[in-house]
């Protein structure tokens, strides 16, 4: 098997600006299929085609949780999450984030995993630029 193949089986792919396309802002989603323009994502076992430019990519599962900032439109954030909270890498839960934990476990799954403090998503206005392929956990 080719390592470009390889990777299309690894990767997966969310949302890098805020928009609203029908995905949830933090969640993680499995990369299917890529076109020179569109990016094909398993979005409840449906492919869905998303812009390029519109997503991160990571080659491998991710494995800690995002931290997603309040929404422009907070009225479609259930009030109890909080803001901001964290999407489970596992199963793609929400849940609130209290404090500044570095671990947290996931009220769904039961998964423990690390808290992206690091990351700035959603926080700056990034480049439409080129997209590139990090590993996961970058």
């Amino acid at each position: 098997m080719s390592q470009a193949v390889q990777e299309l089986r690894l990767a997966w792919a969310r949302l890098r600006v805020e928009v609203d396309c029908g995905l949830r802002r933090g969640t993680w989603y499995r990369v299917t299929r890529f076109t020179p323009s569109d990016v094909f994502l398993d979005v409840q076992q449906c492919p869905i085609p998303v812009p390029r430019h519109l997503l991160n990519l990571v080659v491998g599962r991710p494995t800690r949780w995002s931290v997603v900032p309040r929404p422009r439109d907070p009225a479609k954030l259930p009030p109890e999450l909080g803001a901001p909270y964290a999407v489970c890498p596992g199963c793609r839960a929400r849940a609130p984030l209290p404090g500044s934990p570095a671990q947290l476990t996931c009220p769904r799954c039961r998964g423990v995993f690390a808290v992206a403090w690091d990351e700035r998503y959603l926080m700056e206005e990034e480049g439409a630029g080129g997209v590139g392929v990090t590993p996961a956990g970058s």
